[in-house]
């Protein structure tokens, strides 16, 4: 049976994808790098950690789940290392390339260069999910890279001698599409696009020239190209991620105004949007936003805005009703039937992630399944009270 985003809450939720690596498995990456321990050693570590992941994950009562990206270097790289610190790094690749983001506590994530061509994946997500279905009783989604953060790879303003971009960006864009198939091959529900460079491309910091190149339209076109290639019915399944950032609790863009991004965002003909929201200053103007940009008709599809109702990098765990109280606040100005509910980010986008806010990351993944928890009831909380409960029993 096909999976039915609203049987068992009225209003759909879901899980943006990431959540903190246990401190036994990041060491264990850290002695991988070191040459300490074989892949083997890690990855029956990462095997554990993503047992452990579904499991708890199941045990929240969420209707769909996922493995937390417990096998990952991170929601950008899965397919080109094996690690942050670049082991097992995918060929024609080096490292030294643009940053990928500059947080608001001072640190960086970096991004591998291309050096030349064709561009292929090391590894696709449909590897590590194969692996996770066998564990799973429910439906499981799966987090994707956009093809935008992966075009970051090739030089701003740059050519790679014998490589165009536009060569290359055809060869990135085949390798997405091949991603998403081969994961609804393999058994996904739902995919969502991970696309936090969307509103970092609004930023303008002169530390990180990217974010001042005008990018936001051609990665909306890039994203396009790919998402363009599925038809409606699976077009409905696929989703877009989008929040200003959540690393080692800290964010990348929370101050670009999210006007700039959000009229853009819904130009992408994907079924559903994952947005950021809990952690948003002036909530009532982005409800206002998201309605006014929200499609009905994305090319024979409509569009549902899944907004933010847990923040992940505070460790103060929301209620259930605080949850179904922004979701009674959002429903207001979004129509009902295009209403859903999520997190505000991945817990751990990156697989070394210390959760400063938390004290550790071992806390830190206690606290989100205790989130989790409370945002499915409170999401049922909320769809009782808007009659979509009942609407479905009748």
């Amino acid at each position: 049976m096909a999976y039915d985003p609203r049987a068992s809450t009225g209003i759909p939720t879901e899980p943006v994808g990431s959540l903190p690596r246990p401190a036994k498995l990041q060491a264990a990456y850290t002695a991988y790098d070191a040459g300490k321990i074989t892949r083997q050693q890690l990855e029956a570590e990462q095997d554990e950690a993503a047992a452990d992941s579904i499991k708890r994950m199941e045990d929240t009562g969420s209707p769909i789940v996922s493995d937390g990206e417990q096998r990952w270097s991170s929601f950008a790289t899965y397919p080109l290392t094996d690690t942050l610190a670049g082991t097992g790094l995918a060929a024609n690749l080096a490292g030294g390339g643009q940053y990928f983001a500059i947080f608001a506590d001072g640190h960086h994530r970096q991004l591998p260069r291309l050096t030349g061509g064709p561009f292929r994946y090391k590894t696709y997500a449909a590897d590590s999910l194969k692996k996770s279905l066998k564990l799973a009783r429910r439906p499981m989604k799966q987090a994707v890279i956009a093809p935008s953060m992966l075009d970051l790879l090739y030089p701003l303003n740059e050519e790679i001698p014998g490589y165009s971009r536009a060569q290359f960006e055809a060869d990135l864009c085949n390798e997405c599409e091949k991603d998403i198939r081969q994961a609804f091959a393999a058994g996904a529900a739902r995919i969502s696009i991970d696309f936090t460079e969307g509103r970092l491309a609004c930023r303008g910091d002169a530390r990180n020239p990217w974010t001042g190149a005008g990018m936001l339209p051609h990665f909306i076109e890039l994203n396009n190209r790919v998402i363009d290639r599925f038809g409606p019915e699976d077009r409905r399944r696929i989703g877009i991620h989008t929040c200003p950032g959540g690393d080692r609790d800290s964010v990348h863009s929370a101050d670009v105004p999210y006007n700039s991004l959000l009229p853009s965002l819904f130009k992408m003909n994907a079924g559903y949007f994952l947005i950021q929201l809990k952690s948003e200053r002036n909530q009532e103007d982005v409800y206002k936003d998201i309605a006014a940009n929200l499609r009905s008709d994305a090319n024979g599809i409509k569009q549902m805005a899944y907004i933010g109702v847990i923040n992940p990098g505070n460790p103060r765990v929301e209620t259930a009703q605080e949850v179904c109280d922004q979701l009674l606040a959002a429903a207001k100005y979004i129509p009902k039937d295009q209403l859903g509910a999520t997190d505000d980010c991945g817990f751990s986008p990156f697989s070394i992630d210390e959760k400063p806010n938390h004290g550790s990351p071992d806390f830190a993944r206690d606290i989100a399944f205790q989130k989790i928890a409370n945002r499915i009831a409170g999401t049922r909380m909320a769809a009782e009270k808007l009659g979509l409960l009942q609407d479905r029993a009748a």
